[in-house]
Formats: C-alpha cells, sequence, structure tokens
C-alpha cells in the first residue's frame, strides 16, 4: 500500500440531474486518500466565477482549491485578469476550452497562461480534460509554452498511443491514471516515460473513485514507483510549493 496518497482530481459540489454526495471527505475517508485538489462543479456546469467562490470557501486543508480559468476578452473572462489567478495563490488551475466555448491554443489563452509566469512563484500547473481538447492541441499548447506544466485529465485506456506521442514530445505532460484501466496501462506508460509523470486522479464523484483506488493497490510496479504515482509525482508537477 502507498505511504501517502492525494488524489489530483476530485469534484465538490452539487451535479446536474445526479444523486451524488456534495462532499467529497468522507469517501478519501473511506478508500485511505490524505488529500485531494478539488474543482467546484458550479465552476465546470454553470458560473465558473460562482463556483471558484464556493470552493475557496470551503476552507479545509485536506481540499486544495484547483479554480476554473477562463481566458477571454474583458468582461468574458473568470477572473477579470492573469493577476487575479496569480492572487488565488493556486498551484494548479483547470482548463475547460469545450464547456466554457474557448481556444486553449488561440491567442487570448496562450497570453493569459504567459502572463501567469510573470510572478516569482513557479506559474500554476494545468488541467485539461483530454475529452475537451486533443493531443495535437496539447503537444502545440505545450510547444508554445516551454516550462508550462500540464496534467491531462481523463485520458482514458482506448488512446494509449496518442497519449504516448503527447508525451514523448512534451516532457512537462504528466498524465492521471485514473481512466487508463486496461490491464497492463499504467505499467507500459511507467515502462516508456517513468512512474514521476504519473499521477493518480480519481475524477470522482462524477467518475468511480473504488476502481482507480484498487488499481493502485494492485499495480505491477516497485514500491517507489507506485508512491510516486500515489503523492510525489503530483508534487513535482505543482513545483514542490505547499
Amino acid at each position: 500500500m502507498p505511504k501517502l496518497i492525494v488524489d489530483a482530481h476530485r469534484l465538490a459540489g452539487p451535479v446536474p440531474f445526479d444523486d451524488l454526495p456534495v462532499d467529497p471527505r468522507p469517501d478519501l475517508d473511506r478508500l485511505g486518500i490524505e488529500r485531494a485538489l478539488v474543482t467546484h462543479t458550479l465552476s465546470l456546469y454553470s458560473d465558473a466565477g460562482a463556483g471558484n467562490d464556493a470552493l475557496f470557501a470551503l476552507s479545509d486543508p485536506r481540499l486544495e482549491p484547483v479554480p476554473v480559468v477562463v481566458p477571454g476578452v474583458p468582461g468574458a473572462c473568470t477572473p477579470a485578469t492573469p493577476a487575479d489567478v496569480r492572487a488565488w495563490g493556486a498551484r494548479m488551475v483547470r482548463l475547460c476550452p469545450e464547456r466554457h466555448r474557448f481556444d486553449l491554443t488561440g491567442p487570448i489563452a496562450l497570453r493569459w497562461l504567459a502572463a501567469l509566469g510573470d510572478a516569482a512563484e513557479p506559474p500554476p500547473a494545468v488541467a485539461v480534460d483530454l475529452g475537451e481538447t486533443s493531443p495535437a492541441q496539447l503537444r502545440t499548447l505545450a510547444g508554445l509554452l516551454p516550462g508550462q506544466r500540464i496534467l491531462v485529465l481523463n485520458p482514458g485506456y482506448r488512446r494509449l498511443r496518442a497519449l504516448a506521442e503527447l508525451m514523448a514530445e512534451a516532457p512537462d505532460v504528466w498524465v492521471e491514471i485514473g481512466t487508463v484501466n486496461t490491464q497492463g496501462g499504467v505499467e507500459w506508460l511507467a515502462e516508456r516515460f517513468g512512474a514521476g509523470r504519473l499521477v493518480f486522479g480519481t475524477g470522482a464523484p462524477v467518475a468511480d473513485d473504488c476502481g482507480p483506488r484498487f488499481l493502485l493497490d494492485h499495480l505491477d510496479l516497485t514500491p517507489h514507483e507506485t508512491d510516486l504515482i500515489a503523492a510525489g509525482s503530483l508534487e513535482r508537477l505543482l513545483g514542490g510549493r505547499r
């Protein structure tokens, strides 16, 4: 069993048209997960600004905020400026180009992300659901913003070949393993790119959390590699800041 488990992809808040728990902490306890990086569901399904406000109001050290950023022209963005993003002090932010209808590699999004690196602190990592973009767009993003750390959420297992090409060409891309649930899929990625680029995450409660948690305990990897996936890789992705 890993020494420490941190869920890099969890949701808090209500989910439309479904009866799911709003508070993630009881499930964290049940599965032996110490902490979680959390995005509020309102930011995904409704109003990004209102969801971010609700997220920061949680004020629980076990739930690290991953607010949603919507780059855009004035009046069509969340928050108002990249400086406001830096003021949050978040170690990771989430981009939802499909849900919030913006071009991930367009000039405005690129300017916003570049501006996040102007501060003395490392810029926040960015998390993007693969279903909202493509390996090609992520490869372009990584090439245009060298040094920007990117976490690919929900990669699935049917696109391992494309995912591997992305990881081979973009060394600052990490992958969440929660949906890489084909036999030997996580081990296949670890053999080629190292466990240090693989991150434990669940997407719960919208996605199942028991499956990824079971997978973590049964990986055919060394204890050190499993510990990296369970928590260590995430700290490197986040720039080592706490």
